[in-house]
């Protein structure tokens, strides 16, 4: 048998593969190393977001910590910035959802063996499901443990001045009755340009689910329109994520100004406490849990890839302004166009787990503050309308205040002057409230990937010319 003699050149050539093997780790571990440098460099990246985050605590904490008072123009002039930049993620949420929603409808139309009934179905149950378990586990969370926490505070505490008197019993003429009523009437809006210019997102969805399902086929103009549309507001979303992290510092420091760490009493880190912790149950076990069950798939890597979407939640503190954001990261990591367009935009309006879980924990702090012990029969009241009233929430900053008067009212628990430290530090809750909303739509979104099988084929809608999000480049290298 002879024996294979091995020329010059294959020699070198053997050699040079060999030392390229060799020096392959250590290329990898200067790419792991510049991963993290090309990533804050990413113009909007989410690390970029966060160091602007903490950029803006950190003076916030220094200013009002060092400095006696602030004036008052300060805060309103220091935030134009981030005021113009929200205002400009607003401007794009309703075209935006007008246009998912439609396209979605039609390719829903276009599916058989009944999977977009499926989706329609399993997308509503999955968000109320979650919506009471995170009241659930929040309702024992608080009657177990934080309740035995708070005391009764003082009775000077508890009055209410004259001017925020006036303001409560404004709000405690909000009636079980007529939320229940006004919600069934935002389905259907009496007037669409009235719903249009007065921002009424779920008549905007229900109509604009109607206009898809009635527009005929893919020829159809409008249509054509639609998607024509769609490319320029994901153009502007592009441009709108590169300065995310401007809008988010000039968003957090003038909020800072208003915190005042004397106010931090031992009922206040209590409630702030124990609505952060339930939040983190949520977010870190509950929902992981549920997201593993159907998709077999590392819940918090792909938690930490949609990181552009939560922080921008967190710095805007409103599900309609991060719309945009969160349409695009679900997109980027691989879940269908049909899904992400039907799923998320609905997710934005009636999937609200950290107000959920907000509710139960502020009224009970209101409750025992004032020495009131709630009962077994208390805590269904509040399960019930807590889920009411979480899927009735706008999707706006603090909206959840007002109904928080009214489960409190439910329930037998006046207003006294605690309510107003609770809406003095709901701003600082609500960031982390909208951050827990907006992942619990991500992690929705690619459950009903998996659990409805639906797939966009290559010949799908054109996509607009915008690649993946800007922000998630960097990360999905990891």
């Amino acid at each position: 048998m002879e024996s294979k003699t091995l020329s010059d050149g294959e020699i070198r050539q053997q050699a040079s593969l060999s030392s390229q093997q060799e020096q392959q780790p250590v290329q990898e571990k200067k790419s792991i190393g510049r991963m993290l440098i090309d990533n804050v460099k990413e113009p909007g990246s989410a690390l970029q977001i966060v160091i602007a985050a903490a950029l803006a605590i950190a003076i916030g904490l220094i200013v009002t910590s060092t400095t006696d008072s602030i004036p008052p123009a300060v805060a309103p002039l220091i935030g134009i910035p981030g005021t113009l930049w929200l205002r400009s993620l607003k401007a794009v949420v309703l075209p935006l959802i007008i246009c998912s929603m439609i396209l979605a409808v039609q390719k829903l139309k276009e599916m058989t063996s009944g999977k977009a009934r499926k989706l329609g179905i399993a997308t509503i149950v999955y968000y109320v499901g979650t919506t009471v378990l995170a009241i659930v586990h929040s309702i024992i969370m608080t009657a177990l443990v934080w309740r035995n926490l708070m005391v009764v505070a003082s009775r000077e505490s508890l009055v209410l001045s004259d001017d925020d008197a006036e303001k409560y019993e404004e709000r405690t003429e909000v009636k079980i009755e007529s939320v229940v009523v006004q919600m069934f009437e935002s389905f259907i809006p009496s007037n669409v340009v009235n719903a249009l210019a007065t921002d009424s997102l779920l008549a905007v969805l229900v109509t604009s689910v109607i206009v898809g399902a009635l527009i005929k086929g893919p020829t159809s103009h409008l249509l054509k329109v639609i998607i024509e549309v769609e490319k320029i507001i994901l153009r502007v979303i592009t441009w709108l994520i590169k300065v995310a992290p401007i809008g988010v510092f000039f968003l957090i420091l003038p909020n800072m100004f208003k915190l005042n760490l004397a106010d931090i009493g031992t009922n206040l880190g209590i409630l702030i406490g124990g609505s952060l912790s339930g939040m983190a149950l949520h977010l870190f076990i509950v929902l992981p849990i549920v997201f593993f069950a159907f998709t077999r798939k590392n819940p918090y890597a792909y938690w930490f890839k949609c990181s552009p979407a939560w922080t921008t939640a967190w710095g805007t503190a409103s599900s309609a302004a991060t719309l945009p954001v969160t349409l695009n990261v679900a997109r980027a990591r691989g879940v269908p166009r049909t899904v992400v367009d039907f799923a998320v935009p609905l997710g934005c309006l009636i999937n609200m787990d950290g107000t959920a879980i907000y509710f139960p924990v502020v009224v009970v702090f209101m409750a025992a503050t004032q020495g009131i012990t709630l009962g077994p029969t208390d805590y269904i009241i509040i399960l019930l309308l807590s889920t009411l009233a979480s899927i009735g929430t706008t999707p706006i900053p603090s909206s959840s205040l007002v109904l928080t008067v009214m489960i409190a009212q439910s329930v037998n628990v006046p207003l006294t002057g605690m309510y107003a430290v609770v809406v003095a530090i709901d701003w600082f809750i609500d960031r982390f409230r909208t951050a827990v909303n907006v992942s619990g739509d991500l992690f929705a979104a690619d459950v009903m990937r998996k659990y409805t099988g639906i797939t966009d084929s290559d010949d799908d809608y054109e996509e607009a010319d915008v690649g993946n999000v800007a922000t998630t480049t960097a990360i999905d290298r990891v």
